[in-house]
C-alpha cells in the first residue's frame, strides 16, 4: 500500500489562523484533533478537509448542474492527497422544522408506518370491536349461512347521517333503474320530485335486490351479481336487511365495524404519516399543537386604561377607526377609555375581544335628543387569530404569535394523526403510543413482540422488525435511550442531534468514508461516553476513517492518533505542536499533555461556601419524567445540577424553576411545568438564563452587536475630527442601514448563493472585499484603524486598543475574561459554536452591573472548552459568586462539578427511570453516595 493510501496528506493549509501547516492523518483510524478553543481545530477539520471534500463532490456534477450551485471556493491549501468521500456530522445541521422528529430523522418512523400498514389489526372507534373485511365470495358464503330460507333486501348505503333534501340523488338512482330506497329505516318507492327535509340528518340506502335465500343456481348467480352491484354503489360496503326481523348486517371489502358499519380504507403507510394529508390530523395539520389566543398577553397590565395602551396589540390611543369603535362600545357599556381595564365589565370585554354587532340609541340629557350608534366590531382576539391563520406575511404572523400560546391539539391530543390511524394496533398499542415511549422502553417492547404476533403477521413483519431493532440498538449505543421517536428535532441539543446523525450513519453501514465529528461528547454523562466511544470504534472497524474534534479526556486516551494544535488561540495558534499516539502525547510539554499527565490541573477549593443563609425551595415538581421532586437551593453559592442525560435536569431547571423566576421578576408569560410551591423568591431581584441557542441567525449578527459594544464604537467614530467635519452620525457606521454600508452586499460582507439541493453558500462580496462599508466610510480612522479594521480585530487586540475608553474597554475585557480573546469583534454569529455563543451571552451579562442578588442559570457552559479554558471560565464564575450572586450550572464535566459548593444529582437513569433526587450536598458528600452514577466518577476526580 502506498503512503497516500495509508494517510490523508494535507500540505500548506492556511485557512483562517492555520500557519501553512503540513499534517499526515492516518486512514481507517480514530484520530482526535485537540487544542485550546480557537486554536484552529475546526479550521483544519471542517474548513480545510471537509470543504475540499465537498468541493470535489460538486466537481463531479455535470456542467449543467454546477451552474445552479455557483462556485465552491477551494480552501486555502496547497494540496490534499488520499481524501475519501467526506461526511461531516456537525452540531448545527438538524432541521428546525416542526414536522421533523427523532423518528423521521432516524427513519425508524418510516419502518413503523410500513409495519402498521401491513401487520396491524384495525378496531372500530365507535365500539372498540375488531374490524372485519371480506372478499365477495366470503360475503356470499356468510349470507347463505346466516339468512338461509329468509327474505332479504340487499342494500347499498349512499348517504350516512348528512343533511340535505337529495332530490337530485333520487333522480339519479331512478335513472339507473332502481325503484326503491330505504330512507331513515323505511323502505319507500322512488316517486317523481321526491325530496327530504333539508335541515334534518338522513341515512339513505339503495335497495339493490329482494331475494329469498336458497341453494338454487339461479338464486346464487343473482346473489353474486347483487353483491357486486351493491359494492360498486356503496363504496365497497353493503347491508343485508332481514325483512321479517328488520335486523341489519354490514359487509365490506374494506375494514368494517360489524356492529355500526363504519369502514376504514385499507391501510397504506401514508395513513400513519403526519406529513401527508392522508394521515395528518385536520385540526392541527399534523403538527400536534395549535396556537390559541392568550388574553393575558393582549392585556398584560389590567391597571392601565385603553388610552394608555392597555391593549398591547393596539398601543396607545390614536385617532383611528378601531379606537372610534371602542368609544362606541364604551358608550354602550358605560365606561370611559381612561378607566382602568380591570374595571370594565366582563360583557364589554367579551365584545372587545371576540367582537359583536349591535345597534343602540343613547338619549342626550342636555339636548333632549337621541343618537343612534352602530357597533360592527370583529374583536381584537378574532382579528389576531385571522391574521395568524390567513395572512401570507411572515412578519405579521410573527406579530400575531406574540399574543398566542402553543397548546396540544384538542382533536388529536398531540398525536398529530387522524382518528382512524390511531385505531390500528399491534399488541394493543397504536403507532402514536409507540412513538411516545422512550427508546429503551420501545426496544424492550420490540424484543418481546414476536410472541404476540400471529403466524401471518410474523411472515410479513420479520424483516421490518429486524430493521427497527437494528436502528434502535444504534440509538441505545450512543446514549440516547431517554429520547422518544415523537420528540421534535428542534428541541434537541447540539450533542443529541449530532449523536442521532451518528446512529443513522452507523445504520447505513458505509465503508471507506471519512467521518468528521465536532465534539460528539457534548451533553453526555461519563457513563454514556463509553458507549459513544465504542460506537465510533465500530464505525472505524467497518473500514472508515474517523476524525474527531474533541476536548474530552477519555476520547483522547482511547484514540489511535492525536493531533494537538496550538500553542494558544486565534493568531497565536494554528500550528501543530504535537502529534502521535496518546502515549507519545503524554510525554510532550504542551498544555493539553500537562492536563492529561497531571502536571497541570484545576485546583479543588480548600473550603466550600455555605451561602448567605437564605434558601430557595421548590416543592412537588412533576413535569415530564420528574417524580414529585423537591429541592432546596442555598443562595449565594455555586450550585451544580448533575445526572445522566435525560434524567430530568433541564425539565427541573429550564422548564420549571426558570419560568417561575422569570414570571415573578420580569412578568414572563412562559408557563412552568407543574409544581406545588416555591419559597424564597424575595431573596433574589434578577434572574439570567444563559443557554446555548445561537446569538443570531444571520451573518449580520456578531459579538460586537450582541454585547452592544458596537454602538459605543460607532459613537466613538462619530467623534473623530474628520467625521465631525463631514457631519457623519452613528448610522453612517452601521452596516444595517443605507448610507455608509456597501450596497452591493447590503453591509453583510458576503453574498449568499442559494444552492438548490445543498446548504446556502456565502461568498465574499467583490465590491468591498468583505469590508462591509463603502470607501467614504472607511476613510474615517481612529488611531489609524477604520471601522472595518476594528470589526476584524480579535478581542485580545481590542482590549489594549480601547484601554482608555472605559465603556468599550469594560465590555471587550469581559469577553476576554470568559476565554474568547481569540474571536474577532465582527465574526459572523452563524460561525460561532454553541459554547462560544453561550460565553458571549455570559460576557454580555457580566459587563452589566450585577445586583449581588442575581440568580444565574448556565446550561453546560463548558461546551467546546479545553481544560485551560474551563479554568479561565470558572475563575470568572467564582468571582460572580464571591460578590453574593447565586450561580446554578447544569453540567456533566467533572472539572466544574468538583468546584461547586452544593450539588444536586438527578437520576438514577434517563427517561422514565430518572426524575428523582438521588444525592445532594457538597461534592465530598455526594461522592460518598451509593446511588446514581455521578458519585463514582466524582469520587475518582476528587482523589486525583
Amino acid at each position: 500500500m502506498s503512503d497516500t493510501e495509508q494517510f490523508i496528506e494535507v500540505l500548506g493549509a492556511r485557512v483562517h489562523n492555520l500557519k501553512n501547516i503540513d499534517v499526515s492523518i492516518p486512514r481507517e483510524k480514530l484520530v482526535v484533533i485537540t487544542g485550546l478553543s480557537g486554536s484552529g481545530k475546526s479550521s483544519l477539520a471542517f474548513d480545510t478537509i471537509y470543504a475540499e471534500g465537498q468541493r470535489r463532490y460538486v466537481e463531479t456534477f455535470s456542467a449543467y448542474a454546477r451552474q445552479f450551485l455557483g462556485g465552491l471556493e477551494r480552501p486555502d491549501v496547497d494540496k490534499i492527497d488520499g481524501l475519501s468521500p467526506v461526511i461531516a456530522i456537525e452540531q448545527k445541521t438538524t432541521s428546525k422544522s416542526p414536522r421533523s422528529t427523532v423518528g423521521t430523522i432516524t427513519e425508524i418512523y418510516d419502518f413503523l408506518r410500513l409495519l402498521f400498514a401491513r401487520a396491524s389489526d384495525a378496531y372500530s372507534y365507535n365500539t372498540g370491536e375488531k374490524m372485519v373485511s371480506y372478499s365477495d365470495d366470503q360475503i356470499k358464503e356468510l349470507i347463505n349461512e346466516s339468512f338461509a330460507g329468509k327474505r332479504i333486501n340487499v342494500l347499498a348505503p349512499v348517504i350516512r347521517a348528512r343533511k340535505g333534501h337529495y332530490a337530485e340523488l333520487f333522480q339519479q338512482i331512478a335513472k339507473q333503474g332502481f325503484v326503491k330506497v330505504r330512507v331513515n329505516g323505511d323502505v319507500k318507492d322512488i316517486t317523481p320530485g321526491m325530496k327530504l327535509d333539508r335541515y334534518k340528518t338522513h341515512d339513505i340506502e339503495i335497495v339493490i335486490d329482494r331475494i329469498v335465500v336458497d341453494d338454487l343456481p339461479d338464486t346464487q348467480k343473482r346473489l353474486s351479481e347483487s353483491i357486486n352491484t351493491a359494492m360498486s354503489h356503496g363504496e365497497n360496503v353493503l347491508m343485508i336487511l332481514d325483512q321479517d326481523s328488520n335486523e341489519i348486517r354490514y359487509f365490506s371489502r374494506n375494514l368494517m365495524c360489524p356492529t355500526t358499519g363504519i369502514s376504514y380504507q385499507n391501510p397504506e403507510p401514508n395513513l400513519f404519516s403526519f406529513n401527508s394529508p392522508k394521515g395528518a390530523c385536520s385540526a392541527c395539520n399534523g403538527l400536534g399543537i395549535i396556537n390559541e389566543i392568550n388574553p393575558k398577553k393582549i392585556v398584560p397590565n389590567p391597571k392601565l386604561s385603553i388610552k394608555q395602551g392597555g391593549f398591547a396589540p393596539l398601543g396607545e390611543y390614536k385617532s383611528s377607526w378601531i379606537f372610534k369603535q371602542l368609544e362606541i362600545i364604551a358608550e354602550k357599556f358605560e365606561f370611559k377609555l381612561t378607566d382602568s381595564i380591570s374595571t370594565i365589565s366582563d360583557e364589554a370585554m367579551d365584545v372587545i375581544l371576540n367582537g359583536g354587532k349591535d345597534k343602540f340609541t343613547v338619549a342626550s340629557k342636555t339636548l333632549g335628543i337621541t343618537k343612534e350608534y352602530k357597533i360592527d366590531f370583529e374583536g381584537i382576539a378574532h382579528f389576531i387569530k385571522n391574521q395568524f391563520d390567513e395572512n401570507a406575511s411572515t412578519a405579521i404572523k410573527r406579530w400575531a404569535k406574540e399574543f398566542m400560546d402553543e397548546i396540544p391539539c384538542p382533536v388529536c391530543e398531540g398525536t398529530r394523526l387522524k382518528k382512524e390511524a390511531l385505531y390500528f394496533k399491534i399488541n394493543e398499542r397504536n403507532i402514536a403510543e409507540l412513538s411516545a415511549m422512550d427508546i429503551s422502553e420501545l426496544t424492550e417492547w420490540f424484543l418481546k413482540l414476536n410472541k404476540y404476533l400471529s403466524a401471518k403477521q410474523k411472515r410479513i413483519a420479520t424483516e421490518v422488525i429486524k430493521e427497527i431493532n437494528d436502528r434502535l440498538s444504534f440509538l441505545m449505543n450512543v446514549g440516547l435511550n431517554y429520547l422518544s421517536l415523537s420528540r421534535s428535532s428542534k428541541s434537541l441539543s447540539g450533542g443529541e442531534a449530532q449523536r442521532i446523525r451518528l446512529a443513522t450513519q452507523i445504520g447505513s453501514q458505509l465503508v471507506g468514508v471519512l467521518y468528521i465529528l465536532d465534539e460528539p461528547s457534548i451533553g453526555l454523562h461519563q457513563r454514556d461516553n463509553e458507549k459513544l466511544i465504542h460506537s465510533l470504534e465500530q464505525l472505524r472497524d467497518l473500514g472508515n476513517s474517523i476524525l474527531v474534534v474533541e476536548h474530552d479526556k477519555d476520547m483522547i486516551e482511547r484514540a489511535d492518533y492525536v493531533i494537538d494544535i496550538g500553542p494558544k488561540a486565534g493568531k497565536f495558534g494554528g500550528e501543530i505542536i504535537s502529534q502521535g499516539t496518546p502515549k507519545q502525547l503524554l510525554k510532550e510539554h504542551t498544555t493539553t499533555a500537562q492536563y492529561l499527565n497531571g502536571k497541570l490541573k484545576i485546583e479543588i477549593p480548600t473550603e466550600r461556601r455555605k451561602g448567605n443563609g437564605n434558601f430557595m425551595k421548590l416543592t412537588g415538581a412533576t413535569g415530564n419524567n420528574l417524580k414529585n421532586v423537591s429541592i432546596s437551593l442555598p443562595l449565594g453559592t455555586l450550585i451544580g445540577i448533575t445526572g445522566v442525560s435525560g434524567s430530568g435536569k433541564s425539565t427541573l431547571i429550564n422548564e420549571t424553576l426558570y419560568p417561575i423566576l422569570n414570571a415573578h421578576i420580569f412578568n414572563g408569560v412562559k408557563k412552568p411545568m407543574p409544581y406545588k410551591k416555591i419559597e424564597g423568591l424575595e431573596f433574589i431581584d434578577k434572574v439570567i438564563d444563559i443557554d446555548q441557542s445561537p446569538i443570531g441567525r444571520t451573518p449580520r449578527s456578531n459579538p460586537a452587536t450582541y454585547t452592544d459594544v458596537f454602538s459605543e464604537i460607532r459613537k466613538l467614530f462619530t467623534m473623530t475630527s474628520e467625521s465631525m467635519i463631514r457631519g457623519y452620525k452613528a448610522g453612517r457606521f452601521s452596516f444595517n442601514v443605507k448610507g455608509g454600508r456597501c450596497e452591493t452586499c447590503e453591509g453583510s460582507g458576503v453574498r449568499t448563493i442559494e444552492m438548490n439541493f445543498l446548504p446556502d453558500v456565502y461568498v465574499e462580496c467583490e465590491t468591498c472585499q468583505g469590508k462591509r462599508f463603502n470607501r467614504e466610510t472607511l476613510e474615517i480612522r481612529f488611531k489609524g484603524k477604520s471601522i472595518s479594521d476594528v470589526l476584524n480585530m480579535t478581542v485580545d487586540e481590542a482590549v489594549p486598543f480601547f484601554e482608555l475608553i472605559p465603556k468599550i474597554y469594560r465590555k471587550v475585557k469581559t469577553i476576554q475574561d470568559v476565554g474568547l480573546g481569540y474571536i474577532t469583534l465582527g465574526q459572523q454569529s452563524t460561525t460561532l459554536s454553541g459554547g462560544e455563543a453561550q460565553r458571549i451571552k455570559l460576557a454580555s451579562e457580566l459587563s452589566k452591573k450585577d445586583t449581588g442578588n442575581t440568580f444565574y442559570i448556565l446550561d453546560e457552559p463548558t461546551t467546546g472548552l479545553h481544560f485551560e479554558d474551563i479554568r479561565v471560565l470558572m475563575d470568572v464564575i467564582q468571582k460572580l459568586v464571591d460578590k453574593g450572586n447565586t450561580v446554578l450550572i447544569i453540567e456533566h464535566n467533572m472539572d466544574v462539578i468538583k468546584l461547586a459548593d452544593y450539588i444536586i444529582d438527578i437520576g438514577p437513569e434517563g427517561g422514565k427511570g430518572g426524575g428523582m433526587v438521588v444525592a445532594k450536598g457538597t461534592p465530598e458528600e455526594v461522592a460518598k453516595s451509593k446511588k446514581g452514577y455521578t458519585a463514582g466518577f466524582l469520587k475518582k476526580e476528587l482523589e486525583t
